[in-house]
């Protein structure tokens, strides 16, 4: 059973707070284990959030079984940060437990000097402040995460999200978080790289209800030969148009961002089928065994074969070891072009 204990400090997020309870609270296993205890704690047993008062059920001593922490949001962050809190969080760390953020949570790891000399992000229109608080900080505003392997943050909003998903892929592989995605009815896709928010503020017309239809066309259309021709015909918008709104919405351009999708769909299958890797190739539309391995090595950092054999037996291990799926996995805010 992994422990992942998530912070409640007053004035917290409740959006940032549910995101993390529900994601890993809904985790299931092949044969409907729940492989995550999921504890809410906080310093004080009230928490006061800008709309409720939260009753945590848990103290900090949580924090002595947690294999995670989350620490969600808080509308205010500029105030310090409890000593209680401090000194935990850096014990936790001190002890290689694996510590996340989202949103404006980076401001408390920030404060419990676990993200000097490290690359973090935070919400887009924080991130300036956060840069300006803790210079020893590599801040990036123009992501959604950044994975350092222990510590972890992440933008705001459904950026969260896609944080918890990136954890539970990398402790149980993307099968398992596929099926929380779709319990959340979001992609899978989005990565780290994705920009944080549309260039432009005040858009001609909703960006989401534009491209949300051709994202998901893609996705069940992966063995086709799509062309940007064919993807701006789908969404009304001529070629040039449509590839700069999915450059403003996505952060990257149709062709890196259906590749991605396509290995995201080959990991999926070397997962959960004894498809060959020729197969395989055909069903997430790469054509060849080639160009499968080439862009597979390139996002994943593994041959298919490899990373069949590495995640079947990680698999076949209990995950125990409260760092066992965080030592292998390197430091990452972007994905190879």
């Amino acid at each position: 059973m992994h422990t992942v204990a998530i912070l409640a400090l007053d004035h917290v997020v409740p959006a940032d707070l549910g995101t993390a309870i529900e994601t890993f609270g809904q985790v299931r296993l092949a044969d409907g284990s729940r492989p995550y205890e999921v504890r809410v704690c906080a310093p004080t047993q009230h928490v006061i959030t800008d709309t409720f008062t939260l009753i945590a059920p848990h103290g900090l001593e949580v924090f002595d079984q947690a294999d995670t922490i989350i620490v969600p949001g808080c509308s205010e962050i500029a105030g310090p940060l409890h000593e209680q809190v401090r000194a935990a969080l850096r014990e936790a760390a001190a002890r290689e437990v694996r510590v996340a953020s989202i949103c404006t949570g980076a401001f408390t790891l920030a404060a419990a000097g676990l993200l000097d000399g490290l690359a973090a992000t935070t919400h887009w229109a924080a991130a300036d402040r956060l840069a300006e608080m803790f210079p020893a900080i590599e801040v990036k505003p123009d992501v959604l995460y950044v994975d350092n392997g222990q510590f972890l943050t992440s933008a705001g909003a459904s950026a969260g999200l896609d944080l918890c998903l990136h954890m539970v892929r990398g402790d149980f592989g993307s099968a398992v978080a596929a099926d929380i995605a779709r319990l959340a009815v979001v992609p899978l896709e989005r990565e780290a790289a994705q920009a944080q928010v549309v260039v432009h503020p005040h858009p001609p017309s909703p960006l989401g209800s534009t491209l949300e239809p051709v994202l998901r066309w893609i996705v069940d259309n992966l063995t086709r030969d799509l062309t940007l021709a064919q993807l701006a015909r789908r969404s009304g918008l001529s070629e040039r148009t449509f590839n700069r709104r999915f450059r403003q919405q996505t952060g990257t351009t149709p062709r890196q961002w259906l590749l991605h999708a396509r290995v995201r769909r080959a990991q999926y299958l070397l997962e959960t089928t004894d498809d060959s890797v020729e197969h395989i190739a055909d069903r997430a539309g790469f054509g060849s065994t080639t160009a499968l391995r080439e862009r597979f090595k390139r996002v994943v950092g593994a041959t298919p074969h490899a990373y069949r054999r590495n995640f079947r037996n990680a698999s076949a291990e209990q995950p125990d070891s409260r760092n066992g799926p965080i030592e292998s996995r390197p430091a990452r805010t972007t994905l190879s072009a």
